[in-house]
């Protein structure tokens, strides 16, 4: 699956209030000045649009308008981007000061990345936050970089591609450790996921394996080759024997204003770190795959991210 990891340096260019997590902030805005670019037909609502299969807006937002789920388990199908906001709580940017976030892309949808950055460059004109004097946070793009390779710089303006687009897929190796191994996660943003029509607040391992095959089945089938060769039930079941052997994981809820849908949303997910032990040596391939794609719900808000570390028992 084309995956690319692109990341947006903006310098501010008068003062800015953000929230303390910036992940919904970024997201309607970056959709706002993507509709004003690419949309041809603003007066027509884009699910009465004839031109919306073929819409980048429409791919990239409304994506069940655009295309057919490709996963029997889930009609509805992902976005193809996982937008990653700066993780500091910091709330107040001054002139001058720069603000870095990341863009993931799924599939066909890197090849449209120059309309992106024109949208993103848009977003500073509309401006981003509350204003600090009457004025929204107006900011210019200074630069756009795919993992370490420079794609646009603002001096010269100008964007230059690579010729190949990095791709991940899922690695079923069967050289894992056969023994006890303790593998912990870390939830860098809040992670969203049900139970038995619940959100969950604890999080025994089948709940995540669950979250995990279900993230990694629905991109690599909408967006990748199909659907990985993977044993979902036994690893389910195989998941039910795993300890938690340390925790520290808590909820934590948070409010997002939608624009489309006029009020204000309460967020909540899990947070903090949790340390599981038992024979997870087959799990690691998907908790790699995963850690690069997010899992949960609202991942296009950025939540949902880990970073994880094994050792021994």
């Amino acid at each position: 699956m084309l995956y690319g990891n692109y990341t947006f340096r903006c310098l501010l260019i008068n003062d800015a209030l953000l929230p303390n997590y910036k992940g919904s902030t970024i997201r309607g805005l970056f959709g706002r000045a993507l509709k004003s670019v690419v949309c041809v037909l603003k007066s027509v609502r884009c699910d009465q649009c004839n031109l919306k299969s073929r819409c980048l807006y429409t791919h990239v937002f409304e994506t069940h308008l655009a295309v057919e789920s490709c996963n029997r388990r889930s009609p509805i199908p992902p976005h193809p981007f996982v937008l990653e906001p700066p993780l500091t709580g910091e709330k107040i940017f001054k002139e001058g000061s720069a603000f870095d976030f990341r863009l993931l892309l799924f599939g066909e949808v890197n090849y449209q990345i120059p309309y992106i950055i024109y949208a993103i460059k848009h977003m500073g004109r509309i401006g981003i936050g509350k204003g600090l004097n009457g004025e929204r946070g107006r900011f210019v793009l200074d630069w756009v970089k795919e993992r370490d390779n420079l794609i646009y710089s603002r001096d010269t303006d100008t964007i230059e591609l690579n010729d190949t687009i990095p791709s991940i897929n899922f690695v079923n190796s069967k050289n894992y450790p056969d023994e006890e191994i303790r593998l912990n996660v870390e939830f860098l943003t809040p992670f969203r996921v049900k139970h038995k029509n619940q959100l969950e607040e604890r999080l025994p391992f089948h709940v995540l394996v669950r979250a995990m095959l279900r993230r990694a089945s629905s991109i690599l089938n909408q967006y990748g080759e199909g659907e990985p060769v993977i044993d979902y039930r036994g690893l389910v079941h195989r998941a039910y024997s795993v300890k938690i052997v340390n925790s520290t994981i808590s909820w934590f809820d948070w409010r997002r204003y939608s624009t489309r849908q006029d009020r204000s949303m309460l967020m909540g997910g899990i947070n903090g770190s949790i340390t599981y032990q038992g024979y997870l040596g087959e799990y690691l391939p998907l908790v790699e795959l995963c850690s690069k794609l997010h899992i949960g719900k609202q991942t296009s808000f950025g939540l949902g991210k880990y970073k994880y570390h094994i050792e021994k028992p």
